[in-house]
């Protein structure tokens, strides 16, 4: 076995057995005093009213996406407001179409109704 690979396997180990070593630590350190409250789904002090497992609307889902959608596209906007007077003019155009897409999109998804909660 080539020595170069000895601090490979030395950190493979510790990978290994620090997870292992901290929970078992952390077993024993902990107190262990379970109650009916401390056994609830929920510590607020109200009663589930039904099993949280129930099914979500389509919907839920759609705007979830849409809101990671825009929201990840105008992140982009950080960079190029960064070096917005290296890119002169051609930067303006490229953001300019670039934010038309974001608009063209966001009325699309407004138009067809995926933004109301009805």
């Amino acid at each position: 076995m080539p020595p170069g690979y000895f601090p490979i396997f030395i950190f493979l180990a510790l990978a290994f057995v620090f997870p292992i070593a901290a929970l078992l630590v952390a077993k024993l350190v902990r107190p262990d005093t379970p109650s009916l409250t401390k056994l609830e789904a929920y510590e607020c002090g109200i009663k589930a009213a039904s099993n949280s497992r129930g099914r979500y609307t389509v919907r839920f889902y759609i705007i979830a996406i849409l809101f990671v959608i825009f929201d990840v596209e105008t992140i982009f906007l950080y960079p190029w407001a960064v070096r917005y007077r290296q890119f002169g003019w051609f930067g303006v155009g490229e953001i300019a179409v670039f934010l038309a897409i974001l608009i063209a999109g966001y009325l699309w998804a407004w138009k067809k109704g995926a933004l109301e909660w009805v």
